[in-house]
């Protein structure tokens, strides 16, 4: 199996990349259609790994859900007939822990086994299903054989308020209150762009969703009703990428087809950087026509700095002047890339952070006998060179792309197949940028 990537760098990436579809806006869409009773069509979906995979995965259970087109995917639930979700398949994508609203819609209980997807971190659960207690939702887990065992009253009610903010459970707990009894409130919700982008899918179809700031309130419906193909909003996490990417290389890239307000803390930093930014006419333009200079960041959730966004800042800021920081307060295993890093030639070093408040400072369940490694300190600028890299998850991967591009000489990323999760064509936008890669 192709799985690594030989890349020459030390090339100036110039150019424009047209972004595809968000991985976390398309995963959600496509289960939330199976609450549909009609066919539903989604335009500008990945063509992925991780979307191949919950293709897959809900085909397994009786429904229908492919590519009709390039980028179109069309989802049917009539079909769906198993309550009961594979092992082996949900253990490969996270998201499958999202498929109890529409099982437990269409079966009134369901069997979904714990979620997969990238270990950068314990990523409890325990929100998502207090959550789900709440409106009334029966949970039980069976740890012998690694199943939530669940039951749903025919309509579900209540309110909740989440600890603290969660993506995945605002998102799932908003579909499972769109049938809902009366009305149901949700409080200090995730605020994430993709979770606004659902709402708008869900609101368009006939759902009765209300988002101000971090509450939402779902007055219960009866059915939705598909009425045209719902385009999937451009990857921020993409833009991120590339944006980091042109200018770690010294070069230069424009974007057309991302909202600025998504990657606005992003904006921001890279022009505390010193970055040239340019906005105009619906494009965005980046370059560094001077040295960057190093900044420091601390990753919350939306509108904060997002912790995805962070290793690929670790990237960029190996080629800043000065010393900068990475705080990661979102997940409590995200620098698989460090020790990565440290072949190429970059200068980091964990620091211990002292913080009087952790169990409230760390959006993670912080355990004081654990001992943790949250913040990191980058000299720049350094002249990487190359070497031989492992990818640990996806956004490391990324990253460990974006320094080999930036190194001089010949590296091999390998485990690319991580990285292709969430990438849709790397190999080919970062040609047409002028890189040098291949896959072997």
């Amino acid at each position: 199996m192709e799985d690594s990537y030989i890349i020459h760098g030390g090339r100036k990436l110039k150019g424009e990349v047209v972004l595809s579809g968000a991985k976390n806006a398309a995963l959600k869409m496509i289960i939330a259609s199976l609450l549909f009773e009609d066919k539903v069509i989604l335009n500008n979906v990945p063509k992925i790994n991780d979307v191949e995979e919950l293709l897959h995965l809900i085909r397994s259970l009786g429904a229908k859900a492919d590519f009709v087109a390039p980028n179109v995917v069309e989802v049917d639930s009539q079909p769906l007939k198993s309550n009961r979700v594979d092992l082996l398949h949900a253990s490969k994508i996270r998201v499958s822990f999202m498929l109890f609203a529409p099982l437990l819609y269409k079966f009134g209980n369901c069997f979904v086994p714990n979620p997969g997807g990238c270990r950068i971190g314990a990523r409890p659960i325990d929100r998502i299903v207090d959550g789900m207690k709440a409106l009334g939702v029966t949970v039980k887990y069976n740890s012998e054989t690694g199943f939530y065992e669940v039951a749903m009253p025919k309509k579900p009610s209540g309110s909740y308020r989440f600890s603290k903010p969660s993506h995945t459970g605002t998102e799932l707990l908003i579909m499972l209150s769109v049938f809902g009894k009366g009305k149901i409130v949700l409080e200090n919700c995730a605020s994430e762009p993709e979770i606004d982008s659902l709402i708008e899918f869900l609101n368009g179809s006939g759902a009765k969703i209300n988002k101000i700031d971090g509450r939402v309130e779902i007055e219960g419906v009866s059915s939705l009703k598909f009425s045209r193909p719902f385009e999937i909003v451009s990857d921020r996490n993409e833009a991120v990428t590339y944006v980091t990417l042109a200018l770690a290389t010294k070069g230069s890239l424009s974007l057309k087809s991302i909202v600025p307000d998504h990657i606005a803390t992003f904006i921001e930093k890279l022009k505390q950087s010193g970055a040239d930014i340019k906005i105009e006419n619906g494009e965005i333009f980046f370059g560094s026509n001077s040295q960057l200079r190093a900044v420091d960041i601390e990753t919350i959730p939306h509108p904060g700095f997002m912790t995805d966004w962070q290793p690929n800042w670790a990237v960029l800021m190996t080629q800043a002047k000065g010393s900068s920081t990475i705080v990661e307060r979102v997940f409590e295993n995200r620098f698989s890339y460090v020790e990565e890093l440290k072949k190429l030639g970059a200068k980091i070093t964990f620091v211990d952070k002292k913080i009087s408040n952790p169990e409230t400072y760390y959006f993670f369940n912080y355990k004081k006998n654990e001992i943790y490694r949250q913040m990191i300190k980058i000299e720049g600028p350094v002249d990487l060179h190359g070497g031989v890299l492992t990818v640990a998850d996806l956004r490391a991967g990324a990253s460990l792309a974006t320094a080999a591009l930036a190194a001089s000489g010949e590296s091999a990323v390998n485990g690319v197949s991580i990285l292709e999760r969430g990438y849709e064509d790397f190999v080919g936008k970062v040609r047409k940028l002028g890189g040098e890669i291949r896959k072997i």
